[in-house]
């Protein structure tokens, strides 16, 4: 048995076919698990290699990613055939490769870069003419399930087979390619650096020789199902958690710091049975410990940690913080505190901002992503006072609730968690809160806008939620408006809601038993009454036991008197007064008021629309003046026949005595230091302002307005989904001038 590292072109270089037996289970890797980390990974390498190029091109590019391991066993070598190979373990990975590998290349074609390209196709075919039409072409051959969609995809002669994740990969990563090779911009508005022909060599450099394996031939082995059962079924893996207690203790014993004090006071509890026992993330079993050491780093370090690499990183994180035994101490002290604030989330009261966000987001929207953020928040070592920790959280939690509510995605949230641990980072801990509305309001991009107020009435009431959001976050979503329900007369007991309490449609799905009209519906209209009864305004909550009773039973007295035992029993009693002589929650009664005859479809659109105005008035949404203004800045430029004209000393004097005072102090800083970016949390870290955005968003329409061209003088760059903003040398002067000259701003902006 030999195990050595290899690179794809080690793995597929010359005549190889890597053969996946025909029982192995079908290709599964996905994009949200899988194909977009490892994207991440490659694009992250490549633009390492982009960066050192452009610096000098002769410098030695010390850049890999560790993709894992794959054992396989060779055949004895035919003389004029491909050198034969079963996959026994790592089929995904293998697959996942060849597939990244031919996407990029048929990109790479497609943009005439020719020499990358063939220097990529060498490892996707073998070329040799008497294997053409063979399945020997390729260098790997997938299991049985696979082969169909496998050979549409790497061959595109035919239509491929969208709806095969075979498929689905090479597709995702030719648009990933196609997309960072051109050099768009990402969706958080980062730009792949360098020029198209150093993002292809780059990229083919990439894949080729810097994407790590370690490779386990088991030829020659007596039993290789051993081996892979041993691999992959038995023993009890180290932990990560293990690692790094390993290398931590060994570093401080180096440094003669108290290792025996630190296994007795800060690591004997992470040896414990809660901290070591595995939870469900995803669909994947980790250890608490695990899963709490990588949002550590992720919060420390203010990037990405994957799970795979939290050893790796941890060591890369602290190895430069231990240059003695105090610093050791205090770095261990520190992740003991997060560790004992972490193990403290579930304890939390749901009636704080922490415990309603750790209950509401973390744990019911399951967006774990956040818990870096949450425990930047809350963490010890950070000092927050508790008025900005309320005001971060309830603005993040808005974002999260409303975003779920309207279906829209959460695919970016691990990248831009990882930009408000940046903002948190940089703005002073007094005004943390004031920063991350703001940050929230400025979001433009689909992926990470903060819905409005006017978005919210305009989509939710009329979209179904019943069977689209989880029914434990819809109960979540009820019992918070209950809660605010009661809250507006103090006459009204404060409770806590039984969490046994279940869903109620009040017009039920099946409504054609005893609801339909007379005459009845047609498709068009029962289809649309469908749809309806399942939104916001039909929901409500109620016992088990009354769930049970209420059914499919009419709304009065008088229409249940059809009713027979086995649809409920208490025939002539309607839904309504069961309702109403059961049920005390006040989302009930005023459901109750109002209605003694009837049950409407109308009624449900107007109870709709008053839930919603009361889900804002709970979650309330974004700055307007900081969104529009962050929409106007992201808008691409209007095609209204402005002209870009020089700002002459004459233009910035009269723009010096035009604006207001908010625009003057964000004009006054940038044209202290030329070039120099400020973001809204810079603004409001130095004291000075926290409309720096709404201030330049005024600038715009003046400009185009007052001024009648289309270029304003700031200029405006997003990093990460931060806006920021600078000024030239040339512009700087020229404020400057017209500022001593007596500039003084009344104008409103």
């Amino acid at each position: 048995m030999e195990a050595h590292t290899r690179s794809p072109r080690e793995l597929f270089e010359g005549k190889e076919h890597y053969e996946i037996p025909a029982f192995q289970r079908p290709y599964v890797w996905n994009e949200e698990d899988q194909w977009a980390p490892l994207w991440s990974d490659v694009t992250r390498v490549a633009e390492t290699y982009v960066r050192a190029r452009e610096s000098d091109r002769d410098v030695e590019v010390d850049a890999h990613h560790f993709l894992g391991a794959v054992v396989y066993e060779s055949m004895r070598p035919t003389a004029g055939d491909v050198t034969r190979h079963h996959v026994i373990d790592g089929q995904q990975r293998m697959t996942t490769i060849q597939l990244l590998l031919d996407a990029v290349q048929d990109v790479v074609v497609g943009l005439g870069h020719d020499d990358q390209a063939e220097s990529l196709e060498e490892l996707i075919l073998n070329l040799s003419p008497r294997f053409k039409g063979k399945r020997e072409r390729f260098k790997l051959w997938p299991s049985q399930a696979d082969r169909k969609a496998f050979e549409e995809a790497m061959d595109r002669t035919g239509p491929a087979a969208s709806d095969h994740q075979i498929s689905k990969a090479h597709r995702f990563f030719r648009d990933e390619a196609e997309r960072w090779i051109v050099g768009k911009p990402d969706e958080g508005g980062a730009v792949p650096p360098g020029s198209e022909e150093l993002r292809v060599e780059a990229l083919s450099s990439t894949l080729q020789d810097r994407l790590i394996l370690v490779a386990i031939d088991l030829t020659g082995h007596d039993d290789a199902q051993l081996i892979f059962e041993t691999l992959n079924d038995r023993g009890t893996p180290l932990l990560k958690a293990d690692l790094i207690k390993n290398w931590l203790f060994r570093r401080g014993e180096q440094l003669k710091a108290d290792v025996d004090g630190w296994a007795e006071t800060r690591w004997a509890e992470f040896d414990s049975a809660w901290w070591r026992e595995e939870i469900r993330q995803g669909r994947l079993m980790r250890s608490r410990i695990d899963i709490f050491v990588q949002y550590w780093l992720t919060m420390r370090r203010q990037d990405e940690v994957k799970a795979e690499d939290t050893f790796r990183v941890f060591v890369q994180y602290a190895e430069p913080l231990l240059s003695s035994a105090a610093n050791a101490e205090q770095l261990v002290a520190e992740l003991r505190r997060d560790a004992d604030t972490y193990r403290s989330f579930a304890q939390l009261d749901i009636s704080t901002a922490q415990g309603s966000f750790h209950k509401r987001v973390i744990e019911k929207l399951e967006l774990a992503a956040t818990t870096p953020a949450f425990l930047w928040l809350v963490s010890d070592n950070h000092a927050v006072p508790p008025k900005q920790v309320k005001a971060a959280l309830r603005a993040l939690e808005s974002w999260a609730i409303r975003r779920t509510l309207l279906g829209l995605t959460t695919k970016d949230v691990n990248r831009f968690v990882v930009a408000i641990l940046k903002l948190l980072d940089s703005a002073d801990p007094s005004s943390v809160g004031d920063a991350m509305y703001a940050f929230l309001s400025e979001q433009t991009a689909e992926t990470r806008v903060w819905p409005a107020d006017a978005r919210m009435t305009r989509d939710l009431p009329n979209r179904p939620l019943y069977g689209n959001v989880r029914r434990d976050r819809l109960w979540t979503v009820l019992a918070a408006i209950e809660q605010h329900l009661r809250a507006q007369d103090a006459k009204y007991e404060a409770v806590q809601l039984p969490s046994a309490l279940q869903i109620e449609h009040v017009m039920p799905r099946g409504w054609r038993s005893h609801w339909d009209t007379d005459p009845k519906l047609n498709l068009e209209a029962a289809a649309e009454r469908d749809r309806r009864v399942d939104t916001l305004g039909n929901l409500t909550l109620v016992t088990q036991s009354l769930n049970g009773s209420l059914s499919n039973r009419p709304w009065t007295d008088r229409e249940a008197e059809v009713l027979g035992l086995m649809e409920g029993g208490r025939p002539g009693t309607g839904k309504r007064a069961l309702l109403d002589q059961f049920s005390l929650l006040v989302l009930n009664k005023e459901l109750l008021s109002g209605h003694p005859d009837e049950w409407t479809d109308a009624d449900i659109e107007q109870r709709s629309v008053a839930m919603v105005e009361a889900l804002c008035a709970i979650w309330p949404g974004p700055s307007l003046e900081l969104q529009t203004a962050a929409v106007e800045a992201a808008a691409e430029p209007a095609d209204d026949g402005l002209p870009e004209l020089l700002w002459t000393d004459e233009d910035v004097r009269r723009l010096a005595g035009e604006v207001g005072e908010k625009l003057l102090t964000v004009l006054d800083t940038l044209s202290e230091e030329p070039g120099k970016r400020w973001s809204t949390s810079d603004f409001v870290a130095a004291g000075l302002t926290k409309w720096a955005f709404a201030a330049l968003g005024a600038l715009t329409m003046k400009v185009r307005g007052g001024f009648g061209r289309s270029n304003v003088p700031v200029i405006y760059t997003n990093h990460g989904g931060v806006w920021q903003w600078s000024v030239t040398t040339d512009f700087a002067a020229k404020w400057k001038k017209a500022r001593s000259a007596g500039g003084s701003g009344e104008g409103p902006s």
